[in-house]
């Protein structure tokens, strides 16, 4: 991402960083968990060639600020975390975006387009379901499989403990361990990963994150789903064809059947590699996103 430039946007409540380039429609893309914006390294240059593309770090991620959390977790809900990338992009000149999220990302990123609705153009979810719908189905496979959900959910300081004990075990487990080649993440990519996770502000913030999804962005999921609140936008939702999602959710007709419920217009599919096929296969990422954003899927 050597032709993108860096800054820090204050939104008033917290400092995001972030990476811009390219030129044409503006999106946004988002990280999730253990990554930072450097997820979208191969991806990024390559959608830069038709888009303005903006790489952001997550509140409490990467280079980004980790401001007080609070009981409910209401700082680090998915709602907040929308509301800064939306201050972000309009600091940026963007009243109005494209956004692509994986894995956290993806839920701030489909909460944006719940709450924002006039601000989004389109919305991409990769390797997610709406949070309520994983959590409403979670059973032995999923706490054993998702383990973040439920170890990370736990109460301060306990999940905070480990994962400061053992840095190193929790990179190697979640990068490792889902699906994807040790080798599709060089070391310098590793390392900046693992930084974060040696910073106990960032410990910390990032342990919010999940206890807010075990509470708090759950209510709000509920509360849309109930008063038939739906996304407005058209989505695009990928998943691994071999991970998780595809198993877990089949009886449900699969991932694509639960987020039709949730938005006017959804298309998606399985694609190859393991839970960080971004990743793994930036190409074949950047061109379905492309496809989609340009209208042409």
């Amino acid at each position: 991402m050597d032709d993108f430039t860096s800054e820090t946007i204050e939104t008033g409540e917290a400092a995001i960083f972030l990476r811009r380039g390219g030129s044409g429609p503006p999106l946004l893309l988002l990280h999730g968990f253990p990554q930072t914006h450097l997820m979208w390294r191969d991806i990024a240059p390559l959608l830069a060639q038709d888009f303005t593309v903006v790489c952001a770090d997550l509140r409490g991620y990467g280079r980004s600020s980790c401001p007080p959390s609070a009981a409910d977790h209401a700082p680090y809900s998915k709602r907040t975390l929308a509301a800064d990338m939306v201050a972000v992009m309009g600091r940026l000149g963007f009243p109005r975006f494209s956004v692509a999220g994986h894995d956290r990302g993806g839920r701030v990123a489909y909460r944006m387009a719940l709450d924002h609705a006039e601000r989004i153009a389109r919305l991409a979810v990769l390797d997610i379901v709406p949070t309520i719908e994983a959590w409403d189905r979670a059973d032995a496979r999923f706490a054993l499989g998702f383990w973040p959900w439920t170890l990370l959910g736990q109460p301060a300081p306990l999940p905070e403990r480990l994962l400061a004990a053992a840095p190193e075990a929790i990179i190697d487990s979640a990068l490792d361990g889902w699906g994807t080649p040790a080798a599709t993440f060089p070391a310098s990519v590793r390392e900046a990963y693992l930084e974060v996770l040696r910073d106990p502000r960032h410990i910390h913030a990032i342990c919010e994150e999940y206890r807010a999804a075990a509470g708090i962005d759950r209510d709000h999921d509920a509360d849309d789903r109930e008063n038939g609140r739906r996304i407005a936008c058209p989505v695009l939702a990928l998943w691994s064809a071999r991970g998780a999602l595809a198993q877990w959710y089949a009886a449900d007709g699969g991932p694509l059947a639960i987020w039709r419920r949730w938005a006017e217009t959804a298309a998606g599919e399985g694609v190859q590699g393991g839970h960080f096929f971004p990743e793994e296969h930036p190409e074949a990422t950047a061109r379905a996103l492309r496809a989609f954003l340009m209208g042409t899927a």
